[in-house]
């Protein structure tokens, strides 16, 4: 395992988590989203949303943390974005979440920077400032085919929820289903693998 920790975003790494969001997108979607929709994502867009998610969060509960690996020099490697739950975290006709729900909406490790213990510190901090926060449960939502994300979620003691929805891609649906962590019961601290993306 390598050295590392984690700590809560600052304003200048919004260029570098885009690019890793990026990067990472275009390799562990590459076989579940279309090519045109990755191959037109925007880098600079994409970096100046994670602008105002770090400098105004929508309330004091909604974090981005950073995964950095320690070595000749710092590297950022991943990161987390969590908050309340919000309407992108229910399923279609479903009734709003309790307000101790908080909701993953992004969770990634770099390709290249995987199986290093990344994924687990950050979803380990997440619980941390979950349960400060006074959230009861925490929710992610995953695509069907996203093997890496469910593998290190389930191995790491969170369980589908039942909830599961489609999402339109250029007209293709893509399936996704929710899993779920009570936040009371203690987590594992190694989580098997590193997480792909974890995007509502």
């Amino acid at each position: 395992m390598a050295l590392g920790f984690v700590r809560p975003a600052r304003t200048p790494e919004a260029g570098e988590i885009a690019r890793i969001q990026l990067a990472t997108w275009r390799v562990a979607y590459r076989r579940i989203l279309p090519r045109r929709t990755l191959d037109e994502l925007d880098e600079e867009w994409m970096a100046e949303r994670w602008r105002t998610a770090i400098d105004t969060p929508p309330t004091a509960r909604h974090r981005v943390l950073v995964a950095i690996e320690q070595a000749d020099q710092d590297y950022l490697v991943g990161f987390l974005a969590a908050g309340p739950a919000d309407q992108a975290a229910l399923a279609p006709d479903e009734e709003p979440l309790p307000p101790d729900v908080a909701a993953i909406t992004d969770l990634l490790v770099e390709p290249r920077w995987g199986r290093r213990g990344h994924g687990s510190r950050l979803l380990a901090a997440a619980v941390d400032t979950w349960r400060a926060d006074g959230f009861g449960t925490a929710v992610a939502w995953a695509y069907r085919d996203d093997t890496a994300t469910r593998t290190f979620l389930t191995s790491a003691g969170w369980g589908p929820d039942g909830a599961t929805r489609a999402l339109d891609v250029d007209d293709l649906l893509i399936a996704q289903l929710r899993l779920h962590a009570d936040l009371s019961v203690e987590q594992s601290a190694e989580p098997d693998g590193e997480p792909g993306p974890v995007d509502d």
